[in-house]
């Protein structure tokens, strides 16, 4: 069974990282957050050395491993990182991935990381064979029942002691967007510093530190104003506004138009937690434009991906405005 990312993080805290770690689930924030105490908790331990392999189409799974097999040049402990977005090694992979377990080198930490996995993946054998030679984390949605507690927490890390009206207010706002919620109590931290906030402090402080939303910017692409949407888009870069939450909002409402354009039902709005003033906009963006334009616009997010996260040579900045731009136009047509 799957641990949750706060007991993967308890685990760092008191002894070394396990040998073999799948990081997995559907809530960004904190499969990031898991992934990032496992690479920290490896240099910690003296895996100074980092090789990644991004599994993508036709993926040799031989480099598994020949990369398990190669020594360091420099005699270092190492971090090896498996990036698998989609989850799915197919037979060769899960073959590869058993193999790596039964033999895994005692200088190595294997970092599996994958986004959302079905049940049968979840209970595969090689997700089970990464289990049992370290640790399967699962990153589930958190319940919305949960936010104002969470946002608390963050809101202690952050030296601020905020009363429940305050979490509250945070939690609301972000509409069960862990990402936004982490992004405004950091910006209440800038405003506010450390001590006390009540939830008037709270709403004045949200209120004048942001001029726009990733909604915002996901609404007037989606209106196919151009001209709003690349100014939203400007506004929220030199706001601080990080490019993964950006990007988080505009290929979840494509992802969901996507799957509406294909022919799914309100799942795809409740699969992704869609509000219900956001699920009308998305139905009627998914009528405007046939399902081969959302798969393109899907394809062209992957590439963002790459970019913010430094694994190909575009700039994060213009990829991200090439994505709004061609959004934009699309639903302009």
């Amino acid at each position: 069974m799957a641990e949750r990312p706060e007991d993967l993080h308890r685990r760092l805290e008191q002894e070394p990282p396990p040998r073999v770690c799948l990081i997995a689930g559907e809530e960004p924030l904190l499969q990031r957050e898991a992934a990032d105490a496992v690479r920290r908790a490896a240099r910690e331990a003296g895996h100074c050395e980092r090789e990644v392999l991004d599994v993508e189409a036709h993926f040799d799974w031989g480099r598994l491993a020949d990369a398990a097999a190669n020594l360091s040049l420099f005699g270092d402990r190492r971090l090896l990182e498996l990036r698998m977005p989609g989850g799915k090694p197919g037979q060769a992979g899960a073959e590869a991935l058993k193999a790596y377990c039964r033999t895994a080198p005692a200088d190595t930490i294997l970092l599996v990381t994958c986004n959302r996995l079905d049940r049968a993946a979840r209970e595969s054998a090689w997700a089970r064979a990464l289990a049992e030679a370290g640790t399967f984390v699962y990153c589930w949605p958190l319940p919305a029942a949960e936010m104002p507690r969470w946002v608390a927490g963050r809101l202690r890390r952050a030296g601020l002691e905020a009363d429940r009206e305050a979490a509250a207010l945070i939690a609301e706002r972000a509409e069960g967007n862990l990402l936004a919620a982490d992004q405004a109590v950091e910006k209440l931290r800038l405003l506010v510093g450390r001590g006390r906030v009540d939830a008037e402090a709270a709403a004045a402080a949200l209120v004048d530190s942001a001029r726009y939303s990733v909604d915002d910017l996901a609404d007037a692409a989606l209106a196919g104003d151009l001209t709003r949407a690349l100014r939203v888009l400007a506004t929220l870069v030199e706001e601080g506004v990080q490019p993964p939450l950006i990007l988080w909002a505009l290929s979840r409402d494509i992802r969901v138009a996507a799957r509406l354009a294909a022919g799914a039902g309100d799942e795809a709005l409740q699969r992704e937690r869609i509000w219900k003033r956001r699920a009308g906009r998305l139905r009627e963006a998914a009528r405007r434009r046939p399902a081969a334009t959302w798969r393109q616009l899907l394809q062209r997010c992957h590439r963002v991906d790459r970019a913010v996260k430094g694994l190909s040579a575009a700039d994060p900045g213009e990829e991200l405005r090439a994505l709004v731009s061609r959004l934009a136009r699309a639903m302009a047509k």
